[in-house]
């Protein structure tokens, strides 16, 4: 069995385990020790993955396996990654290890709880390795379904308005994927041969513009809708406000990051040529969509919404990265979907934990929490930080490749919307020290709080892989950075080919 079809193999045997446990316990280390067992095998790919690349091994993808699963649409199990898809299953592994640990309470249907979370990273990692796209599409659907039974049964709050509103946006998004993807299926081979949905076949392929930008906008948008592309991020807040600590942290962390990847690893990759002439469009909305995030969350007073807020502001930024198409600006989108990744999962995992004590999101209800919970006080100060980007933390090197590489497009129009960008560390640093003061330090505001005890040995572990990760990320980028930036060149090869100064 090759290495990557383990990422499919293990949550499925995994689940198959929680399945024949026999109490809440043993349902519990089943799940952990599945996760965890994902954990080291996507450790080991990484250390493959750089050992084949230092011994020479250029090849655009790597641990390539190809099998015909549905001959008459020429549909394949193609798998391999890159350097991007590598990181990009290290976080999910990491994310979801810590999710097993923030949910230890969980205990109403506990053992359906398990097996539906583990089926969602399932589907994101199938994404992450697919490189055919209706396999893609598929575990796309895999990772997003899910959500609407992990809000609706396990949520909070309006859970099942917040489950519908989710799953309906979520599902058009789909759609919009799914015309996207049949454009590039049925222009796939103009000389009149076998039709495919190999990325790689495609990529190969010159699709005339006029048919590349009537398809490019279905893709970008469709995949912009989980990535909360303005205006279609609306039921992003309400989806995080409502969903569990581990869901939430799976979401936020996780699976908002298939909407980046899917945009520049299918809409800009297999259209370079609209992208170029449709992508101002698409960076005044994500623009917006940075500067909208960061001042809702200003205005929030629930610790959810002030995060959820925020994540449609840092997820914009990816969004706005990837736009402007070079190496620099990409390699800074990837590396912000990993640090957010982690980050936002460190934050709702912190949120689910201290609303579990004090039964309250509200941050005015709140105060002094640092002097009775002293981890998770300073767990939530370093999240802080690196969400401010602060030097030495994974928030600081993802956001100045970004804005590093935004500024090297010259042109008067990209150089407006990157100050405007920039602009947002600023509101960011009010929200995130407003909420710091307000919720830790001061007065202990509630007598019942002075009681409360600080995290358990799940909780440290849970947080600490993820603060581990923030700070590694932060001290020691570069591996990570050349690793993703020999992913991204074949991207960059056919952007520049494409390019109307080219």
């Amino acid at each position: 069995m090759d290495i990557l079809t383990l990422f499919i193999v293990i949550p499925v045997l995994t689940i198959i385990g929680i399945v024949f446990s026999k109490d809440h316990k043993q349902v519990k280390w089943t799940a952990a020790i599945g996760m965890g067992l994902q954990l080291i095998a996507a450790a080991t790919l990484i250390i493959l993955f750089l050992m084949e690349r230092k011994a020479g091994n250029m090849a655009e993808m790597l641990f390539v396996k190809d099998l015909v699963w549905f001959p008459s649409l020429n549909i394949h199990y193609l798998i391999g990654v890159d350097g991007v898809s590598v990181a990009m299953i290290g976080l999910t592994a990491i994310v979801i290890f810590a999710g097993i640990f923030a949910s230890w309470e969980v205990e109403e249907l506990h053992k359906e709880f398990f097996i539906t979370l583990i089926l969602l990273s399932t589907g994101v990692f199938g994404f992450f390795i697919s490189l055919d796209l209706f396999t893609l599409f598929l575990f796309y659907e895999i990772a997003v379904i899910p959500m609407y039974l992990l809000i609706g049964i396990w949520g909070s709050g309006p859970r099942e308005y917040s489950a519908m509103k989710l799953t309906l946006m979520l599902m058009g998004g789909s759609a919009l994927i799914l015309v996207g993807l049949l454009g590039l299926y049925f222009n796939s081979n103009p000389s009149g041969g076998q039709l495919t949905f190999s990325l790689l076949a495609i990529s190969k392929v010159h699709i005339p513009v006029e048919i590349q930008k009537f398809f490019f906008p279905f893709l970008f948008i469709g995949f912009g809708v989980l990535g909360a592309l303005f205006p279609f991020h609306t039921w992003s807040p309400d989806g995080h406000a409502s969903a569990p600590t581990a869901v939430s942290m799976l979401h936020a962390g996780v699976l908002m990051k298939l909407g980046g990847y899917g945009c520049f690893r299918v809409a800009v990759f297999l259209l370079p040529e609209a992208a170029h002439e449709l992508g101002w469009i698409f960076i005044i909305l994500t623009t917006i969509s940075v500067i909208y995030g960061a001042l809702g969350a200003v205005w929030q007073k629930d610790l959810k919404y002030i995060n959820a807020y925020s994540s449609v502001s840092h997820c914009g930024m990816v969004l706005f990265a990837i736009l402007m198409f070079n190496k620099t600006a990409m390699t800074g989108a990837v590396l912000q979907m990993i640090s957010h990744g982690i980050m936002t999962a460190l934050f709702f995992a912190l949120i689910g934990m201290i609303y579990g004590r004090t039964h309250t999101r509200y941050i005015n209800e709140m105060g002094g929490l640092m002097k009775v919970m002293p981890f998770l006080g300073v767990a939530y100060v370093i999240g802080g930080l690196a969400s401010l980007g602060l030097p030495g933390f994974s928030g600081f090197v993802a956001e100045m490749t970004i804005f590093v590489g935004a500024f090297q497009n010259v042109d008067t129009f990209h150089r407006v919307a990157t100050i405007i960008v920039v602009s947002s560390i600023v509101v960011t640093a009010v929200y995130i020290l407003r909420v710091v003061g307000i919720l830790l330090l001061g007065k202990i505001n509630n007598e019942h709080y002075e009681h409360l005890g600080d995290a358990k040995w799940y909780e440290r572990v849970s947080t600490g892989v993820l603060i581990f990760g923030i700070t590694a990320i932060g001290l020691a980028p570069l591996w990570l950075s050349e690793m993703i930036s020999g992913g991204l060149g074949p991207i960059i090869q056919r952007l520049l080919m494409a390019s109307p100064i080219h």
